[in-house]
């Protein structure tokens, strides 16, 4: 999602990238401060990149909002384990067919009984080029797609994948176009989530008011830069287990604005402490803070394919090896993140600690070497563009400092008022300069670090901000789908990780570290390693 707050990141970020967050527009509701009071929460979150349609948010700031109105097949629990949400069960004996049982009693909030038929029409939806959905590529293992989408300037002849089929109305049949072992991981992504039949009626009324499946409901319609307002659906089967009587999604434009809210207990849950919450978050909310490893990583991205300047991998090479990793980590986040070695995330199986080699290590000499062989910039001047509301003026601007040192570039550090600014810009190929941007599982496998972010196809419907392509990467990423069992696939996944790390169409800088922070009003909580909240286990004091 993601991109860490991110991009589709964190956008998820993701891309699940640290994204968008943070000031004040939500007000207060009467649901923060100590104390039970209404037993409503609010949580801190940026202005979502788009409205609340589930197969067109492809990051964090939506995607929590999507996450408690929607219920899917699978979710992560809290140990980050893929577990079974409205799915009774999900069988296959090869990989690549899949038997999916509905549990029973799961309605939509207008009282629609939720059937195997909303699941696909819902992804039919999803995965169709016309309706030019963020998430889109997620879809692409299903047998069909590839006739849902023919191509730019191509209409599909049909708006249903062959791949999907309800054997009545609480089993669903999945075919895929190949083994895909990871697809039951891939499920517990916010996309993946059924639709009521109101949805196909009005797509973008829906998206002001969306009718979902899960533990609560909206009320009103999404107040732009200001707020998002939930109840509690009580006739969702898990009711009982969700204390919280709704969730007020406060929207914020600035991560500071947001934590002072916090501590005065004018905010109930901020996912993301600001830097100059790092030093004092610990005194200033005792007891209630979560510190965790996250499954985000933060990158200088290039647009490749867009400007000629940044298509010599020496290049992009030579600018990595100018960054000091270790000072970023250590003095700018205070220790809250930790120099990046890789494209996957440690948390992830696959990751492999040091697989980014001098590519990722500081050498000056190296650097300008490189630097002076690529032929360099034209000028020698580098814009690095990030969104201002996500707290990463402090970074971006120290890594400017360090190019300008290290290699005696004129750097710029271009801020966007929004991170649905840049991310809007990024798609149109409208801005020209290197980014700031992070990525955030979807769904805890390696391939969720590779496939939407620097796939051929991610580039017109996913992430691919560079433009990135490379065959042999392609090749492997398929490969890694074919593989028998999970093992083999984490090697071929690896193999196509070293070829970006070869191409480094992005630089990791840092891998992100969880630092969450609640009020008076919570005992206790917990997030996955996606950035979404388990509402299950947040205890209201």
């Amino acid at each position: 999602m993601r991109g860490a707050k991110s991009a589709k990141w964190v956008a998820i970020a993701a891309v699940v990238a640290l994204g968008a967050t943070a000031c004040g527009g939500g007000g207060d509701n009467g649901s923060s401060g100590s104390g039970k009071g209404n037993g409503v929460v609010s949580v801190e979150i940026g202005e979502p990149q788009n409205s609340l349609v589930p197969t067109n948010t492809y990051e964090t700031e939506g995607g929590q909002v999507i996450n408690a109105l929607f219920t899917g097949l699978t979710k992560l629990d809290a140990n980050d384990k893929v577990v079974n949400a409205m799915a009774q069960s999900i069988e296959t004996k090869d990989n690549k067919v899949w038997t999916i049982k509905l549990k029973p009693g799961y309605t939509f909030h207008n009282g629609e009984k939720v059937t195997a038929q909303s699941f696909i029409d819902a992804w039919n939806y999803g995965a169709n080029q016309t309706n030019a959905q963020q998430t889109n590529p997620l879809f692409s293992h299903i047998q069909g797609y590839s006739d849902l989408n023919p191509g730019e300037g191509k209409k599909p002849k049909t708006d249903k994948m062959s791949g999907l089929k309800a054997v009545g109305d609480d089993t669903l049949q999945v075919t895929l176009t190949g083994p895909f072992a990871a697809f039951p991981a891939q499920l517990s992504f916010t996309s993946f989530v059924p639709l009521p039949k109101a949805f196909f009626k009005d797509p973008k009324g829906f998206g002001e008011a969306p009718i979902g499946n899960g533990p609560f409901k909206i009320q009103g319609k999404f107040k732009h830069n200001e707020a998002i307002n939930t109840t509690k659906y009580d006739k969702y089967p898990d009711a009982s287990q969700i204390e919280a009587k709704g969730v007020d999604f406060k929207i914020y434009s600035n991560l500071d604005t947001s934590y002072k809210d916090l501590v005065a207990g004018n905010l109930d849950i901020q996912l993301v402490v600001p830097n100059s919450g790092l030093p004092t978050y610990k005194k200033d909310l005792p007891g209630r803070t979560i510190d965790q490893p996250d499954s985000a990583v933060g990158y200088i991205g290039f647009p490749i394919k867009y400007n000629k300047a940044f298509q010599n991998a020496d290049l992009r090479k030579s600018i990595s090896m100018a960054i000091d990793r270790k000072t970023i980590a250590e003095k700018v986040f205070l220790g809250a993140r930790t120099p990046a070695d890789d494209y996957i995330s440690p948390i992830v199986d696959g990751y492999r600690k040091g697989a980014c080699g001098d590519a990722c290590t500081l050498n000056v000499a190296k650097a300008k070497e490189l630097y002076k062989k690529s032929g360099g910039l034209p000028g020698n001047t580098l814009e690095i563009g990030y969104n201002a509301d996500g707290g990463h003026k402090e970074w971006v601007e120290a890594v400017a400092n360090q190019l300008q040192q290290n290699l005696g570039l004129k750097v710029t550090a271009k801020p966007f008022e929004q991170f649905q600014t840049i991310l809007n810009d990024l798609d149109a190929k409208k801005y020209q300069g290197s980014f700031r941007m992070a990525w955030s599982m979807d769904y805890p496998d390696m391939e969720d670090y590779l496939r939407p972010v620097f796939s051929k196809d991610a580039i017109a419907n996913g992430s691919n901000y560079s433009g990135y392509v490379n065959d042999k990467f392609e090749k492997l990423l398929v490969d890694g789908d074919k593989a028998p069992t999970h093992e083999d696939a984490v090697k071929t996944y690896q193999q196509a990780d070293d070829v970006l790390l070869k191409d480094m169409p992005y630089i990791p800088v840092y891998f992100y570290t969880l630092n969450s922070g609640y009020s008076e009003k919570i005992k206790s909580m917990k997030v996955a390693g996606n950035h979404l909240i388990l509402w299950e286990t947040v205890k209201l004091s």
